[in-house]
């Protein structure tokens, strides 16, 4: 804890927050309903993370060991290419109005269309703070849905830039506002007004170019775990069954950092799902492909990424607020641009051990402390019950008791 101070310049009371994991039973009692106690998950810190020229420690919540040791080996790899370079877009959302009892959709979508300005400029009243920033009403698009269950309706989309908020807050109080307007042009009824998950306007991407001799270990060539990647991320591009872990490979990174920050990873979640089978077909997040002429194995990841560094928890919660400190970041998409960075890597982890040693080795090492703990060991038996549990390849609660009754 004292050397992750000294790295990330926190102060003794903010180590204090980390250690004591900051959010006591009074502030939680404000932050939902019911509340009869707190949660607790492990905080680990990911390293040799070089995201745009810039060296991050990235902070991630999350309960399923290697996670965060895998994270750290694969930016250690693409550190080697000079690290990740990030790319997030405007943060962009998008508000829903589902219009109904329409007696001409195409005609009243023309009208939306033509009085857009005027749409625009009552979205822009709702917010004066955030259209103060810069952000605010950007555009507004208009669909009919022809054959829904119910008959045709008219979807009416707000695109807004919610600055460095995650923004639903914002873009719900928008559309709520909005509706009485789009009635009275349309002359429908507004039903649904909320945000959609599907930030296919707020995008995050990151690249990685790792050089082939960087990937050797073991008994592996470096060449052979290049092409073993590709392969495997083939399998995932073209079958949903196999995209459907690949992807979760991708959201373990990605998630751990959104709960670490206070942000809501479930948004994040259904976004990046969403995004994958935006073809018609659930297919890989990711891409990668290898150029053995210039000797390097390239990643991509590109996916919706709704986050925010103000507002909700991310203020409220002080180990969210310890954690952006660790990162180190300015604004929302500076997050989303170290998140995708996160995925990525974390997608590279799981696909190097697929590829070639397999995926138990090192993950089930490190799962044996907590079969040795489900076991009921404590204190130092927890390391002698895992290693014994790991020099005979058996990871599994019964043998753990069987090794803790022996020894009694």
């Amino acid at each position: 804890m004292a050397s992750l101070a000294e790295h990330a310049g926190l102060s003794p009371e903010q180590v204090a927050i980390l250690r004591d994991a900051g959010l006591g039973l009074e502030r939680a009692e404000q932050m939902i309903e019911n509340v009869v106690g707190v949660h607790e998950l492990p905080l680990g810190i990911a390293t040799n993370f070089r995201v745009n020229g810039r060296d991050v420690l990235v902070p991630m919540v999350i309960e399923e060991p290697s996670v965060v040791a895998g994270a750290s080996l694969a930016a250690k790899l693409a550190r080697a290419g000079g690290g990740f370079q990030a790319h997030a877009t405007a943060p962009v959302m998008i508000g829903q109005m589902q219009v109904l009892d329409l007696a001409d959709p195409w005609a009243a979508r023309f009208e939306l269309l033509h009085q857009k300005a005027r749409l625009l400029e009552a979205a822009n009243d709702v917010d004066p703070v955030i259209v103060g920033l810069g952000g605010g009403a950007r555009d507004v698009e208009v669909r009919v849905l022809e054959h829904s269950p119910i008959g045709p309706m008219l979807v009416v989309h707000l695109m807004y830039d919610c600055r460095d908020a995650m923004g639903a807050n914002a873009v719900n109080s928008a559309v709520e506002r909005l509706a009485p307007l789009v009635e009275e042009i349309s002359g429908g009824r507004v039903v649904l007004r909320i945000l959609s998950n599907l930030a296919d306007r707020r995008l995050a991407r990151a690249h990685c170019a790792i050089p082939i001799e960087a990937l050797a270990f073991g008994d592996f060539a470096g060449l052979d775990v290049a092409r073993g990647i590709v392969e495997a991320w083939a399998f995932a591009e073209s079958d949903p069954y196999r995209a459907a872990t690949h992807n979760k490979g991708i959201m373990n990174g990605i998630d751990a950092v959104a709960i670490a920050t206070g942000n809501d990873w479930r948004a994040v979640e259904a976004g990046a799902h969403a995004y994958a089978a935006r073809c018609g077909r659930y297919t890989s997040l990711s891409t990668w492909t290898l150029d053995e002429t210039g000797g390097r194995l390239a990643g991509t990841l590109e996916l919706p990424l709704v986050v925010g560094i103000v507002g909700g928890a991310t203020r409220v919660h002080p180990t969210a607020r310890v954690a952006l400190e660790i990162l180190g970041v300015e604004s929302a998409r500076e997050l989303a641009e170290v998140m995708a960075a996160v995925g990525l890597a974390q997608n590279l982890a799981a696909i190097r051990a697929l590829a070639t040693e397999g995926i138990q080795r090192g993950h089930m090492s490190l799962h044996a402390r907590q079969v040795a703990m489900a076991a009921g060991a404590t204190g130092e038996e927890i390391a002698r019950v895992a290693a014994q549990l790991v020099r005979e390849g058996v990871v599994r609660v019964d043998r753990a008791q069987e090794i803790l009754r022996r020894d009694v």
